[in-house]
């Protein structure tokens, strides 16, 4: 359920079309191991963005690395609206507002990691936690970009109207101050 106001939807309705805008950031930590470990990687994830954590199971089982089929192996969050780039603002901070140009692709999305979590500003180490990686994926859309998930009548969205790689970087530039490396 969304926590967005009538005012709100109104808002985003009258916005230009044209301006880009966050749809959804997600992060995850893959853990590699079930259990404590897990817990630990919630514990992390619920404390950095103050949302519910949901766990990635694993899809076949690897018996070198002790893996079974339907096991929890990461967990992941996605937030979207407004909380989506307050979020996104200290996770690129923790990258020192620094993105490769292979961070981008051609489709308005843009993916990162960070290596230890304890680089996000606020963040502090607690030794019964330990320290995790974790990788970070936005996508960039417009408003009319609904066309292509609703249930009915769903349809493409045009070429003209998707974000590209140049529009990507440029909306990083100027709404976060990334560097482009």
């Amino acid at each position: 359920m969304s926590t967005t106001t009538v005012q709100e939807q109104k808002e985003d309705r009258t916005e230009d079309p044209r301006t880009v805008r966050i749809g959804k950031v997600v992060i995850n930590i893959g853990v590699g191991r079930s259990g404590e470990a897990i817990e630990r990687a919630r514990r992390v994830i619920e404390d950095l963005v103050h949302q519910k954590a949901s766990s990635r199971k694993a899809k076949k089982s690897i018996r070198d690395f002790g893996i079974h089929k339907g096991e929890p192996i990461g967990m992941m969050v996605t937030i979207r609206g407004k909380r989506a780039g307050e979020v996104l603002k200290l996770l690129l901070q923790g990258r020192e507002n620094r993105i490769p140009a292979s961070a981008f692709d051609d489709f308005g999305n843009c993916s990162f990691g960070i290596k230890e979590h304890i680089e996000i500003p606020g963040v502090r180490y607690s030794p019964d936690i330990g320290i995790f990686g974790m990788n970070v994926s936005a996508v960039l859309e417009r408003a009319g970009y609904r066309v292509s998930r609703r249930n009915r009548s769903s349809s493409k969205v045009g070429r003209n109207h998707r974000v590209g790689r140049a529009e990507a970087e440029e909306f990083f530039k100027r709404n976060f101050g990334v560097e482009i490396a």
